[in-house]
């Protein structure tokens, strides 16, 4: 037994050789039994690494049979090793009549046969029956590409062929969750019934700790969850095991489960207000196909939907549920689950809503709709202010505009969509030790920065990172600066440290939208505004931003987006975050401009779609650096989130030489100290 520790020893002390940068082996092993060989008597194992430089130490403790421990600091500069025997048991079996001779020394050599991967050739020599013998024992220790696993095989020439010896170990600190890959199918008649239940059974296992994780296709909004999956992995010590069966995940979480709900397919509000109720009562969602096997293991139904709902509105059925429900929910949350409409839900953000304990609806937001739009204006009324609007309008009932009014005039912020995934997961998982949020900051202190006569051009990515084109070919290649949704630090900060840890020198974040998350500061209560604005700039120290985005189109705005802003806003923006370098505003082409301190408020003057041919917008951007003749001209132009940056790229490349593209700070900085637009407010209200 000891001398299989040894060994242990030796190999992961010869392995600071390789990792000393990154230190990939530091930390606490522990031994994997149903993956291992059977270990004799100790039964377990577990290894303490630290590796720095040339040497490494490791404490190897045994138990709880027999405990044991052991302090053993080695060399780690690939010369032969001489490391005294201490115990006399032999390596893998105590109960092999064989032992080492303690105080004699064995003979260690290391060589690695890859980046990830060491055989160390051990030389000894023990006791058997007939006497003195000269031993031989070859390890073979494989690091896992993703740093999770360690894996020990023992080969030695007196044992059977096909018989080596396998010990596999996993960081002690691994937290073990489950893993499930969604249909990319959202259609009530095909996979939506088995979607929406996966959803719900998130909602109700995550309450307390992380255990269900989902990944989606590329094609789904939020196109991170696979690679996300994989930084837990390497990086946060995640141990993911696949479910693919709903069978599977009730057989796994049946503890967890308080009953069932059964939604009627032929209704789809049902199911919205089935997640109401699932919140509460800590139930699955099901359609009545489902209902043998929710009976087979013993779980209660909650409530069944079917035909209760037939021949009612939208209005009346969430007048019942209001009615039914509305007291025991949230005052903090609400949640919207709208989007898609018709025959497809995608409601991927119930898990969180559900774990808010909220009340759920997709009612509308358009005034002249008057029912449901009361309904929506008493549920927001009776919200504690500055709370959260989780979620998305409905694209089939009203206008975002719409929806963001109404919410901002309660003094509410939204954050989310309706397909935003796994929050409910990702909230228990806090940032690493030690990690600070650091942006890629262009500008040198007591450097200045006069811009020249000529034509400036910057990029702004839209609509959050998770639904950007993070992952779209030529990230890096330009200076391009990405709206971080800064709530997120509250509810997934584990996803904002994976985006600031792949960040190129080229990825610069600014703080986005309009508030602390998403909301219209025209139509934001006067006296709840400031407070607003105190959450937002508290946010933006945390995560280092140092540039503020506002887009607001509640008051005089078209569905073209007119986001102009009047004074009285622009000012309370200035006062409420002093250290801000500059503030952007606008979607689409915005004309709201002034400069204060040489902090400049710039709005959009162009909208690059995702759609449009590369001639045209080339074309676009020459025609605006003609109308705006003179020099410098700052020229800002807002990314859709579908478009990638070698796309962007291929467009300034086409560009005249005169025109260079800046970091959003420095652009920001030159147009502060020389700026050729005109001030402008908004004159409405």
């Amino acid at each position: 037994m000891k001398k299989l520790v040894l060994s242990l020893v030796s190999f992961l002390l010869f392995a600071g050789i390789i990792y000393s940068q990154h230190t990939a082996m530091n930390g606490t092993w522990k031994m994997i039994a149903s993956e291992s060989s059977f270990l004799d008597y100790y039964k377990e194992l577990t290894l303490d690494i630290t590796i720095s430089n040339n040497s490494a130490e490791i404490i190897t403790r045994m138990g709880p049979k027999l405990k044991f421990e052991e302090k053993l600091t080695f060399s780690t500069d690939g010369k032969v090793n001489k490391s005294e025997i201490k115990d006399g048991t032999f390596s893998t079996n105590i109960h092999m009549g064989l032992r080492l001779p303690v105080g004699s020394k064995k003979e260690i050599k290391a060589i690695w046969e890859n980046d990830n991967t060491i055989t160390l050739t051990e030389k000894y020599d023990y006791y058997a029956s007939q006497g003195k013998k000269h031993g031989e024992s070859v390890y073979r220790y494989q690091l896992s590409e993703d740093g999770k696993r360690l894996k020990c095989t023992i080969t030695r020439p007196t044992r059977p062929n096909d018989s080596d010896l396998v010990f596999v170990f996993k960081r002690s600190n691994t937290q073990n969750a489950f893993i499930h890959r969604m249909a990319d199918d959202w259609d009530i008649g095909k996979h939506l019934p088995e979607q929406a239940f996966w959803i719900s059974l998130q909602g109700v296992v995550n309450q307390n700790e992380p255990l269900l994780y989902f990944t989606f296709a590329k094609g789904y909004p939020f196109n991170y969850t696979t690679e996300l999956a994989e930084y837990l992995e390497t990086k946060r010590n995640f141990s993911f095991t696949s479910l693919s069966t709903v069978e599977q995940g009730i057989e796994t979480f049946k503890s967890h489960i308080n009953g069932y709900i059964i939604w009627d397919k032929n209704v789809r509000t049902s199911l919205i207000v089935a997640y109401t109720l699932a919140g509460l009562e800590n139930a699955v969602i099901i359609t009545d196909d489902m209902i043998p096997l929710m009976q087979q293991h013993g779980f209660k139904q909650v409530a069944d939907f079917r035909g209760q709902f037939n021949g009612m509105s939208d209005f009346e059925i969430y007048s019942w549920a209001k009615e039914q429900y509305w007291n025991r929910c949230s005052r903090e949350v609400i949640t919207w689950l709208g989007g898609q409409h018709g025959t497809v839900l995608m409601p991927a953000c119930a898990d969180y809503g559900m774990m808010k304990k909220t009340f759920f609806s997709d009612l509308s937001a358009r005034p002249t709709d008057t029912l449901e739009y009361n309904l929506t204006r008493s549920l927001f009324a009776g919200m504690k202010p500055l709370s959260q609007v989780w979620g998305w309008h409905s694209y089939k009932k009203d206008l975002e505009e719409q929806m963001t009014t109404l919410l901002s005039s309660y003094a509410l912020t939204s954050d989310g969509l309706n397909t935003q995934p796994n929050t409910s997961f990702l909230i228990h998982i806090p940032l690493s030790e030690g990690f600070v949020f650091k942006n890629n900051h262009n500008i040198e202190a007591g450097k200045t920065y006069m811009p020249e006569k000529k034509i400036y051009i910057s990029f702004i990515q839209s609509d959050g990172i998770g639904i950007g084109a993070w992952f779209e070919p030529g990230r890096g290649s330009i200076p391009y600066a990405w709206e971080v949704t800064m709530k997120m630090l509250e509810m997934s900060p584990v996803l904002l440290e994976y985006y600031y840890a792949q960040a190129t020198p080229n990825d610069y974040f600014i703080a986005a939208l309009s508030g602390s998350s998403y909301m219209y500061p025209k139509a934001f209560p006067p006296q709840w505004l400031p407070a607003e604005l105190k959450r937002a700039h508290d946010l933006m120290k945390k995560l280092d931003l140092n540039v503020f985005e506002i887009m607001d189109y509640s008051e005089g705005g078209t569905e073209t987006c007119d986001n102009n802003l009047p004074k009285s806003v622009v000012d309370e923006y200035y006062r409420s975050m002093p250290d801000a370098i500059g503030f952007i505003n606008g979607y689409r082409a915005s004309n709201t401009f002034t400069v204060r301190d040489k902090k400049p408020f710039v709005s959009y003057d162009y909208y690059l779609a995702a759609e449009k041919p590369e001639a045209e917008v080339v074309a676009d951007l020459e025609e605006l650096a003609a109308i705006n003749s003179e020099r410098p001209y700052f020229l800002l132009v807002h990314v859709r989130e579908s478009s990638d940056i070698a796309r962007v790229k291929s467009i300034c490349d086409k560009l005249s030489e005169n025109i260079e593209v800046l970091p959003l700070d420095i652009f920001l900085k030159m147009a502060g100290e020389n700026p050729t637009f005109k001030e402008y407010y908004y004159q409405g209200k």
